[in-house]
């Protein structure tokens, strides 16, 4: 079953129960953006529109358009120039994305306690990465090409940053805009989607003592790694290694560890330096933190995920800075409704970890919904899997193993393909040691 008239070709295939008709039109009310009459284009239709564009990113909106509308056998549907679509996105704005974004974003609900929390706190992560955007002269009022060996890169760049739930990999919040800001000046904002029961994980350039004192602020405790060379002040001691010592006006705990991993490559040794504001060492043993720290790495996932498998390392496709807004917030809307998909279908089964599910494969049967126009409406007998749910359960990841080292991978700059570091799981085993040091200044 579809919408009715000119509103029919606006769905997301089986993902139009995550993102329905009802959560749409609310965004669109609310935000002032319905439209005065019923255009060839209705606005619930541009909102649809956007987002399969996200799940088609190698297409123009023209060929988006003919995905959305082949499964509508017998239906008399539009056949809007790339024009009209392009004005249409125009008059829809930011706003609208931007509100369904603030609908759907959060902890995917999930009943895999362990997988997703540590004694308690949600285990959670900030960071950032940067996005290609079209060498237009409207962009480039905006964004910056970044500089290089070579002189300047070939596409102008934005900058993400993103709060994310570590065991699901669900984007808890997330902000962005021109590079020329780094990810300290971003990450201030985050500061009031976190919350007490939350744990963040966060590498060594967030360790400025007043950003952290604004991100505890709102009660979630922190898990940073500090450059070895910072001078902490020693306050106590304790039994497992730790230490008490003060950040600015943040009281903190110090862990230092130093850790060997052995792999079939050969082995390689370093030590790390944690700041937490953990304090209680009995109820957070300093192994414990050092090992839960690995899993700052999901976030690198969720970049590789909305960059190569959705984006397959291409540029975002606007044109210009407010377009780019646009297309960045219905990224983030689609990202969150495939982990949704995703969780919902691990859940159905009994202690199955949320990793296991491949990223990949609800993607592209998410797009084969799409264009077979399938289960838009959900029947009166509710399937929570769906049939993307029930093609990720019959080809499930193997257990994670332990990533040690980056990947290299092709993204587009000009018309050549350049090779850039990203981070994947390897290829062979590997063996953690963790020594705790018992030091201090």
């Amino acid at each position: 079953m579809v919408a009715a008239g000119r509103f029919a070709p606006g769905h997301l295939g089986e993902l139009t129960q995550l993102v329905p008709f009802e959560m749409v039109d609310d965004a669109l009310r609310r935000t002032g953006a319905v439209q005065s009459r019923v255009r060839l284009l209705p606005s619930r239709v541009v909102v649809y529109l956007l987002l399969a564009g996200c799940l088609f990113a190698e297409l123009g909106y023209g060929q988006v358009w003919h995905r959305l509308t082949a499964g509508l056998h017998g239906l008399a549907v539009a056949a809007p120039t790339a024009s009209a679509l392009r004005q249409a996105r125009q008059r829809l704005g930011v706003a609208p994305l931007r509100a369904l974004f603030d609908l759907l974003r959060g902890p995917a609900a999930t009943t895999a306690a362990g997988a997703v929390s540590w004694r308690g706190l949600l285990v959670c992560a900030v960071d950032g990465t940067l996005m290609s955007v079209a060498d237009s002269a409207a962009n480039l009022t905006t964004f910056v090409k970044q500089r290089c060996n070579h002189g300047a890169g070939g596409y102008p760049t934005v900058r993400v940053l993103a709060l994310v739930a570590c065991g699901t990999r669900s984007v808890i919040d997330a902000v962005f805009g021109p590079a020329s800001t780094g990810e300290t000046g971003y990450a201030a904002r985050l500061a009031g989607s976190l919350r007490p029961g939350m744990l963040l994980l966060a590498d060594r350039n967030f360790a400025a003592a007043d950003l952290l004192a604004r991100l505890a602020a709102g009660g979630a405790d922190l898990l940073v790694r500090c450059k070895s060379g910072r001078r902490l002040p020693v306050r106590a001691r304790y039994r497992d290694g730790s230490y008490l010592s003060q950040l600015g006006s943040l009281p903190v705990r110090v862990v230092e560890a130093e850790i060997s991993i052995v792999t079939s490559a050969g082995a390689r040794t370093g030590t790390y330096r944690l700041v937490t504001t953990l304090l209680d060492h009995r109820r957070y043993p300093a192994g414990e933190l050092i090992t839960l720290y690995h899993q700052r790495w999901e976030i690198e996932t969720v970049y590789l995920e909305l960059k190569s498998t959705i984006l397959g390392g291409r540029v975002l496709r606007a044109r210009t800075p407010t377009g780019i807004d646009q297309e960045i917030y219905a990224l983030l809307v689609t990202y969150q409704v495939l982990r949704t998909a995703m969780v919902d279908a691990t859940d159905s089964v009994p202690g199955l970890d949320p990793d296991r599910a491949s990223f990949t494969i609800a993607l592209h049967t998410a797009r084969d919904q799409v264009i077979q126009a399938a289960s838009i409406i959900a029947d009166t007998i509710i399937d929570l899997v769906g049939a993307i749910g029930r093609r990720i359960l019959t080809a499930l990841m193997p257990d994670r193993r332990v990533r040690t080292k980056p990947r290299i991978v092709k993204r587009a700059i000009s018309k050549y393909n350049a090779r850039g570091p990203d981070i994947d799981r390897t290829t062979y085993k590997a063996t953690i040691e963790i020594n705790i040091l018992d030091t201090g200044p």
